[in-house]
């Protein structure tokens, strides 16, 4: 064996045998969507941060959850392909409308903040996106319970801070909030694909769960590195 020999096989890099070649098919779908909600959502974001056509806020909200109910309600076939895909993109736009408000506040700090939080949140989903795939199958689906028990924190950690307005408790809810999506992306890709094998292809819904799980992130990252450099501001002041 030639210890220099640092040649890589990409073939074996791009193979996923535990996977059928009809679920590859359907993440391939699956990815194809998200990138198309991933474009729309910045559309969405751009009208609310530039145009202010639209304000993000409790008409953004109710908008994009009552697409959401709509493609939930709306059967998967064929028939209905297309028009559970223009579905698709009106939630993307409204969910990217809704994150304006967040937005202009990263940009009153520092605007290059939206870039850094972007390529960061795309380097975390792929990282752990390629940890669901290349890792055993169902071997993430245990941390179910665990990501369940943590947004059940969050939100009484939420509730809490809504009385005492606690700097501490806010940013521990930032981080811990960040941690509990990425076991999301982990658990969300392995059940996509559990679901797959047992026939189950509608990859226009699969797409709004890693859809949730990219908006999410990319919000809380957002928002750490946004309230990091705002304190870094005030101890030089």
């Amino acid at each position: 064996m030639n210890v220099f020999d640092r040649n890589i096989n990409f073939d074996a890099l791009m193979k996923f045998s535990q996977i059928s070649r009809s679920t590859q098919q359907h993440l391939k779908n699956v990815y194809s969507s998200l990138t198309i909600c991933m474009l729309v959502a910045g559309v969405g974001a751009y009208v609310h941060v530039f145009t202010r056509l639209l304000q993000g806020g409790l008409l953004s909200f109710l908008g994009s959850i009552g697409l959401m109910i709509w493609l939930a309600m709306t059967p998967h076939s064929l028939e209905t392909e297309k028009k559970r895909l223009a579905i698709l993109c009106g939630f993307a736009f409204f969910t990217g409308v809704g994150l304006g408000p967040a937005m202009d506040f990263v940009i009153s700090v520092n605007p290059s903040i939206i870039v850094t939080a972007f390529l960061g949140t795309s380097v975390i989903f792929a990282c752990f996106t390629l940890s669901a795939l290349y890792a055993q199958r169902r071997s993430y689906l245990f941390l179910g319970g665990t990501l369940m028990s943590g947004l059940s924190v969050l939100l009484l950690l939420s509730m809490f801070n809504m009385f005492y307005g606690s700097v501490m408790l806010f940013k521990a809810h930032m981080y811990l909030g960040l941690v509990v999506m990425c076991g999301f992306v982990l658990f969300d890709t392995q059940l996509i694909i559990e679901k797959a094998e047992m026939g189950d292809k509608d990859y226009i819904w699969h797409c709004v769960d890693l859809f949730l799980d990219f908006i999410t992130i990319f919000r809380k990252l957002m928002m750490i590195l946004a309230t990091n450099e705002k304190d870094k501001k005030k101890e030089k002041k």
